[in-house]
């Protein structure tokens, strides 16, 4: 498995994307690398340890997309919308993510394979979404 030292060169140097800078998200089990890309980002992710969720993803299906993300500004009330229309729910509370962000994930399950995050964002980064 990659490094993000490995890979952030791709997408700084040659995409010549802006580099929002790195994070460890030891509840993940995770370090961040995050990049603009017009008003969307893109996060690469490195696990921490063997047992990270990250590192399990990889294990099983190798280097790829792991996930997309929504952002909205109440995320509380998204969870509390989705699972209302019967939804299934990996968190059915946000919780802490990278930035401090508050995160939920929808279990692909209901999403059509598709691991999907509801994220909203502190003050500085709030975009609209859902």
């Amino acid at each position: 498995m990659e490094s993000l030292d490995a890979s952030v060169p791709f997408y700084r140097d040659v995409l010549g994307l802006e580099d929002l800078g790195r994070e460890e998200v030891p509840s993940q089990k995770v370090r961040v690398a995050m990049f603009r890309v017009g008003e969307a980002r893109i996060e690469l992710l490195e696990p921490l340890s063997p047992d990270s969720p990250i590192a399990q993803f990889l294990e099983k299906r190798g280097q790829g997309i792991h996930h997309i993300a929504y952002s909205v500004s109440d995320a509380a009330g998204v969870v509390r919308t989705i699972m209302e229309k019967g939804v299934e729910m990996i968190d059915r509370e946000p919780r802490v993510g990278a930035g401090g962000s508050r995160i939920a994930f929808i279990h692909p399950r209901s999403s059509g394979r598709v691991l999907t995050e509801i994220c909203e964002h502190g003050n500085s980064e709030k975009e609209e979404g859902l």
